[in-house]
């Protein structure tokens, strides 16, 4: 095991390749369902979710993640925290001892037990996508064999990689640094299986993807953290936490783009949103 202090050393032991054109997950058939996942709580302020919220306010918001389940096969999308480096005293005081903030896992490890609940088994999943590389979205890379590839954006592991303090970026390397993990890194908008889509989102990170998925009776589309609330999709507000120089006009960007296929027929799910109809579900499923 990794000492929980050292966040930010090298990457040795993850294997990436790019994405080939025309290539596609190893999934059969089209999307069926889609089964939301809760997997914590992190009190964010209003800032950080809307551009020009209050500071002062904070918001107890869920961290979610999604199972795109096909006629064979299923797909994650994000993956909340890793358990471990909640549960354990150490390694909580070494990745989370950020002023006002605290990650909650409620129970063991809702992954695997909301998983187990959908009567999903992990030996069927395909890959796991990450709408980008916060550690409150990479918990589930060390769920992963080799046959299992993480999906991102080609320049979302560039940041991660580049990243000079990664504490300060919210970025957990070691989340991703284990023997069997394969990074399959893709650019731009790209068609990765019959009705599933990596739609280029940037603004919150460099790197930032959302998920369309398109179902027999509607197209959802999975923001990520391009929205954290429904306000921001019906309001065109972007995220208030953007990276770099060009974030804030990639992030406008981004929410004018999922806006519009809003309005055009697309249903999108904000990430964190604690009142969005299909988290608090789960939520009150909840014992």
């Amino acid at each position: 095991m990794s000492d929980p202090r050292d966040v930010g050393r090298e990457m040795t032991d993850v294997a990436t390749r790019a994405w080939i054109p025309g290539e596609q997950l190893a999934v059969g058939g089209v999307p069926r369902r889609i089964v939301p996942l809760v997997l914590g709580y992190e009190p964010i302020s209003e800032s950080v979710s809307v551009a020009g919220g209050r500071r002062f306010r904070y918001l107890m918001e869920p961290v979610t993640a999604a199972a795109i389940v096909f006629d064979f096969g299923w797909v994650l999308i994000d993956g909340g925290f890793d358990p471990a480096n909640v549960a354990d005293d150490h390694r909580r005081a070494a990745r989370f001892s950020y002023r006002n903030y605290t990650p909650v896992v409620p129970g063991t490890d809702p992954l695997r037990d909301q998983i187990r609940a959908a009567g999903l088994s992990w030996s069927d999943l395909a890959a796991a996508l990450l709408t980008h590389a916060h550690f409150d979205h990479t918990g589930a890379a060390r769920m992963l064999k080799v046959h299992q590839p993480l999906v991102l954006q080609r320049r979302e592991w560039e940041h991660v990689c580049a990243a000079e303090d990664p504490r300060a970026a919210f970025l957990f390397r070691d989340d991703f640094d284990h023997l069997g993990l394969s990074v399959l890194l893709v650019d731009g908008d790209t068609s990765l299986a019959p009705g599933l889509r990596a739609l280029y989102t940037p603004g919150h990170t460099p790197g930032h993807q959302s998920i369309s998925v398109e179902l027999p009776e509607e197209t959802v589309i999975l923001a990520g953290d391009a929205a954290d609330l429904r306000r921001n999709v019906e309001l065109c507000i972007p995220c208030g936490s953007t990276v770099g120089p060009n974030g804030p006009d990639d992030a406008q960007r981004s929410i004018d783009r999922l806006h519009a296929l809003d309005r055009e027929g697309a249903i999108v799910w904000p990430a964190h949103d604690p009142d969005w109809g299909p988290w608090a579900r789960v939520i009150d499923a909840q014992p």
